[in-house]
């Protein structure tokens, strides 16, 4: 499948991700709305994702972890063989991810105490709104590594997200 990037061309059906793995040592157990969050952001982004690593070929297997206060992005080839290792700093992302756990934690709360569809609405809108800022600013981050579409960059900040959660 051919996507538009985010300089405006096109992406090539290798330029995709065949696989995303967490690191599961530094995970902690979630809550079953965290988890069920993670699965459907792994599930989506394999069904249809945009991915182009500079300089090399996929389709690739991405290892997500953090490392002190870094975001390790360590891109594989799809056998394996290791092909770049990015360091991201947290820091810019600390403030959308605090907000984005705390309206999340206010959205699931309104559907738990059956708050009005409006309300609900409302609450996902500012959800959605401090998704699409992460998204974009991982964006951001990447660029000149590697690109990745809207789509692409929302699941893998839900996965950023859950990275972040601490016992």
């Amino acid at each position: 499948m051919l996507g538009a990037g985010a300089s405006g061309g096109t992406f090539r059906p290798d330029e995709r991700l065949v696989d995303v793995r967490l690191d599961e040592t530094t995970l902690v157990r979630r809550r079953p709305e965290v988890e069920h969050e993670r699965a459907v952001a792994i599930f989506d982004l394999l069904e249809d994702n945009s991915f182009r690593l500079k300089g090399a070929r996929g389709p690739f297997v991405l290892h997500l972890s953090l490392e002190d206060d870094r975001l390790v992005m360590d891109v594989r080839a799809e056998d394996g063989a290791p092909l770049h290792r990015f360091l991201l700093s947290t820091k810019p992302f600390r403030r959308i991810v605090k907000e984005y756990f705390m309206v999340c934690e206010s959205y699931y709360g309104a559907i738990k105490s059956g708050a009005s569809p409006s309300r609900i609405e409302s609450i996902d809108m500012g959800r959605r709104g401090l998704h699409n800022e992460g998204s974009d600013l991982l964006r951001e981050r990447l660029d000149g590594k590697v690109e990745i579409d809207h789509d692409t960059a929302r699941r893998l900040f839900t996965l950023i997200c859950v990275l972040h959660i601490k016992a």
